[in-house]
């Protein structure tokens, strides 16, 4: 692993004197940043306290070193007995744990094997959630992990994450979607109170008339819940007599 040509430059211009001698003073020292062993001021950190890794980082249109305890995301730790560095995954990962190993990778991309690929070999899944190859279970067309599917393969029925072949009670099958949905029955409200007590028109000698009350459908049922009674009920009534 080569070594970035700006990180040796201002490694061995820590280890060379500067021209006014103070750069490895310990007055310079204490006038570092936080982790830095000595620094200058157009460059920041030149070597860092043991442990620490030496990064480049951006400020404005230059980079200036600085000295961090784990390295940023897409960036690696690597350790050398002069100066330990961060240095930069490959272009297809977002982070890794060292050149050769990635641990999760830019859209488009999908971890195995501590690879990033543009696609899964067969019998894996590109999970772009998690972009990542991941083996589903048999049924599964599709996974977010081997034991949580997100679609099943024909004929078969998503519920919690599982196909089923049918769905369980309580539940009902949607063919549209392929899953189990929660079988819903009718739901009613209260009655009303009994409306006005009217004449039939087939009975206009008659004291007796007819009194209806109704009641709303608060939940409509799913296709095989139960079904709604009856909204709507009439009784006899007596008419009032008219003054004369």
């Amino acid at each position: 692993m080569r070594m970035p040509s700006l990180i040796w430059f201002l490694h061995f211009m820590n280890l060379t004197k500067g021209l006014d001698g103070t750069r490895r003073s310990s007055s310079v020292s204490r006038l570092c940043p936080a982790g830095c062993a000595t620094c200058s001021a157009p460059n920041g950190c030149l070597s860092c306290k043991p442990r620490l890794f030496f990064h480049l980082e951006m400020d404005g249109m230059r980079q200036r070193g600085t000295c961090v305890s784990s390295c940023p995301r897409g960036h690696y730790g690597m350790r050398s007995p002069h100066i330990s560095t961060c240095a930069r995954c490959k272009d297809d990962c977002s982070s890794c744990f060292s050149e050769n190993f990635c641990t999760h990778c830019h859209p488009g991309h999908f971890l195995f094997r501590g690879k990033c690929e543009n696609s899964c070999p067969d019998g894996l899944t590109a999970n772009t959630v998690l972009r990542e190859c991941t083996e589903c279970s048999v049924d599964c067309e599709m996974c977010v992990r081997s034991t949580v599917c997100v679609s099943c393969r024909a004929d078969l029925y998503l519920l919690h994450g599982q196909c089923q072949l049918t769905c369980p009670a309580g539940f009902e099958s949607d063919v549209q979607l392929m899953q189990c949905i929660p079988q819903v029955h009718c739901e009613v409200g209260g009655w009303t109170d009994w409306g006005p007590c009217v004449r039939k028109r087939s009975t206009q000698a008659s004291r007796r008339g007819q009194e209806t009350r109704d009641r709303q459908v608060v939940r409509s049922p799913s296709v095989h819940g139960d079904a709604c009674p009856h909204v709507s009920e009439s009784r006899k009534c007596a008419l009032k007599k008219r003054p004369e």
